[in-house]
């Protein structure tokens, strides 16, 4: 498949790298050319310096022979016009990355694609709702919703007194009578473990579980932790990701947003509706502990600072906050997160990618998501008439072990399947596999 992406920052390094290691053809065009020479060392593409805008850039990445290009240079005028040339030019498929939400605004979309631009994806509007879906299942790490919910793929911690402690999956299989749920995954010692029936699940484990809605309640018990309320939340930062995730939650709970620009403290007063803004810098713990840190339930870091997000989520877990989101643009850090104690972290360039990803996978994909810190994916699958899945039951697929078909959509229900399960035509498949086993899988979708 031939890729060009146009624009080698963050998003486009991290996009490029994901790419190249799936052994795909990549075309990587941006003006700075130290920034591309970067690139280049570090991995296997092809590096055009230039205007991405000038028509001579596109055609010498042979735009018109493109299965799919990827705008997402810092300019959101640069990526649409971009997408729309490549369109015109012969690109099968564009993708623009954008900033002005009301673009996405209903009745909108259809006039860019009519334009040419097929995808329209704003990292911030992604960053943002997966934080309101972690305010909302305030014990899980992770959460991922199918079809509005028929299935749900979560993690969450194991604790002292689950039930599941020091036991295999086996040994435990009696709590789930109704077989409603089933874990998939754990995550230990940064290294991320497919689960069977003989693994054994250990305290402070990042269980990942595939659940019907029914049941999360269930698995969360089980799990030893409970779904504490959150009334009262903190936001650090008044980034377009701060203030559009406040925009969100001051309609059910009280927030309060801190930002050290007073200059933008006053913009943001003026466009939150019920919201506290204060104009106190990050840094300054005592000033926060006025503001009532120790009261909050939630504190959410989004500074566009990586190192003051994780600083300042530490701070407020000191002073008995339960849930802590930290934005982290460094994906070094990642590993990181549960080990020192914070909650959740929110990369944006990941998230993008997951929501690209969907396009570049073989197979009839309906969704993607990728999880921080985890080397896997989890891909919903439309199974086709005749494809490999359907030929047999799970058990005598031959599917890697190293993947697993976690849960089915069938005539809008969600299922859990077992080894004696028999995939048809039209069902949605929700496969969890470790990134070395991704393509094998494809084949069985094809």
């Amino acid at each position: 498949m031939k890729i060009i992406i146009t624009g080698a920052g963050a998003v486009g390094y991290h996009l490029a790298k994901m790419l190249s290691s799936e052994s795909q053809d990549i075309y990587l065009i941006d003006e700075n050319e130290d920034r591309l020479q970067y690139v280049a060392s570090h991995i296997d593409v092809y590096t055009i310096v230039g205007d991405a805008k000038s028509i001579k850039i596109l055609e010498s990445a042979k735009v018109n022979s493109c299965d799919l290009l990827i705008a997402v240079t810092s300019s959101e005028e640069t990526n649409l016009l971009v997408s729309i040339l490549a369109k015109k030019f012969g690109a099968k498929r564009t993708i623009a990355r954008i900033t002005d939400l009301d673009i996405l605004k209903k009745g909108r979309e259809e006039v860019y694609q009519n334009l040419g631009i097929d995808t329209l994806i704003s990292p911030v509007l992604l960053a943002t709702e997966e934080i309101n879906r972690l305010v909302k299942r305030s014990v899980f790490t992770d959460d991922f919703e199918f079809e509005d919910g028929k299935l749900t793929v979560f993690g969450i911690s194991i604790g002292e007194n689950s039930p599941l402690k020091n036991k295999t999956v086996q040994e435990s299989s009696y709590l789930n009578p109704e077989l409603n749920y089933k874990s998939i995954a754990l995550h230990r010692n940064e290294e991320t473990i497919l689960t069977n029936s003989e693994t054994i699940i250990k305290e402070n484990d990042i269980v990942y579980f595939i659940s019907a809605p029914e049941s999360i309640d269930d698995v969360t018990r089980i799990c030893g932790k409970e779904c504490f309320p959150i009334k009262d939340i903190m936001i650090l930062g008044g980034s377009e990701i701060g203030v559009l995730t406040a925009e969100h939650l001051e309609q059910d709970y009280n927030v309060t947003l801190v930002e050290k620009d007073k200059f933008r403290c006053e913009k943001i007063a003026g466009r939150l509706k019920k919201a506290l803004v204060i104009n106190v810098d990050a840094r300054d713990v005592e000033a926060l502990e006025e503001e009532g840190l120790a009261e909050m339930d939630a504190f959410i870091a989004v500074t566009g600072d990586s190192e003051t997000n994780i600083m300042s989520s530490l701070v407020a877990k000191n002073h008995g906050v339960r849930k802590t989101i930290a934005r982290v643009e460094n994906i070094d850090y990642i590993h990181l997160s549960h080990a020192i104690g914070i909650d959740t972290l929110i990369n944006k360039k990941i998230i993008a990618a997951s929501n690209i990803f969907k396009y570049v996978r073989k197979g009839n994909v309906s969704a993607i998501a990728s999880l921080p810190g985890v080397d896997a994916e989890i891909i919903e699958f439309i199974v086709k008439p005749d494809s490999k899945v359907t030929l047999a039951k799970i058990k005598d697929l031959k599917f890697p072990k190293s993947a697993n078909i976690s849960g089915v959509i069938r005539d809008d229900k969600g299922f859990i399947p077992f080894g004696d399960f028999e995939l048809q035509a039209g069902d949605k498949a929700v496969v969890f596999s470790l990134t070395e086993s991704i393509n094998k899988i494809e084949k069985f979708f094809l």
